[in-house]
């Protein structure tokens, strides 16, 4: 069975409104500065970041301006939220690519960081580890994965929010984040340390901010 694509703001409808939606009720001045100071911290001069599940392209262009000389590639499955992401200030800056996660049109060991934010609470389980140890195949070795997204919800709005968010969405991708199983999907996919550093409570749940990294040696030869 072919898995439904979801789009950024979960319906196709509702593209126009998701930087609106995610500036109202995610908090984003409080964690996306927060990610592209993670995601940027000990970047070497000429890296290579891919924002995977780019969506309307706001994080892409961000980590464009915060450290220039990086090439950011942004990939995204929706033809119609990269026109739009093409189309913002600073977009000329960023290479926009038409693709899943899971089977990124990029070569093995291109990437020195790539980041999924907002992205894996979309996909089913299946989907979500091919999205994650696809993600280590695209990182050279010793690379950083950081994400963002829906862990376990803590206190009783945030709770009630997930819950709206999940009927939206779809429980069957969301049931891991529910449980708070992000941090061991990651380590099963092959990634060292994957952790934790901040949690923020939102009016749609506890988003979650990790990092891991791909082993700097080892692995098989599919790897290399």
């Amino acid at each position: 069975m072919v898995e439904r694509y979801v789009p950024a703001a979960g319906r196709a409808a509702f593209t126009g409104l998701y930087d609106p939606i995610v500036a109202l009720t995610m908090r984003e001045r409080s964690w996306r500065p927060a990610l592209v100071r993670e995601v940027t911290a000990g970047l070497p001069p000429a890296a290579t970041v891919v924002d995977v599940g780019a969506g309307t392209g706001s994080f892409a262009i961000a980590l464009v301006a915060a450290h220039p000389g990086t090439s950011v590639i942004a990939v995204d499955g929706d033809r119609q939220v990269l026109r739009r992401a093409r189309a913002k200030a600073g977009g000329q800056a960023v290479e926009w690519r038409e693709g899943l996660a899971g089977e990124l049109p990029l070569e093995a060991g291109q990437a020195d960081a790539i980041v999924m934010s907002l992205l894996l609470h979309h996909l089913a389980p299946a989907a979500k580890e091919a999205a994650l140890t696809d993600a280590r195949r695209v990182l050279r070795a010793g690379g950083r994965l950081h994400i963002a997204d829906w862990g376990r919800p803590r206190g009783a709005w945030p709770r009630c929010g997930f819950m709206a968010l999940r009927v939206l969405d779809g429980f069957e991708g969301t049931s891991d984040h529910a449980a708070g199983r992000l941090p061991a999907l990651i380590a099963q996919a092959g990634f060292e340390d994957p952790r934790v550093w901040r949690r923020l409570p939102t009016a749609l749940g506890t988003l979650e901010l990790l990092s891991a990294q791909r082993p700097a040696s080892g692995g098989s030869a599919d790897d290399q």
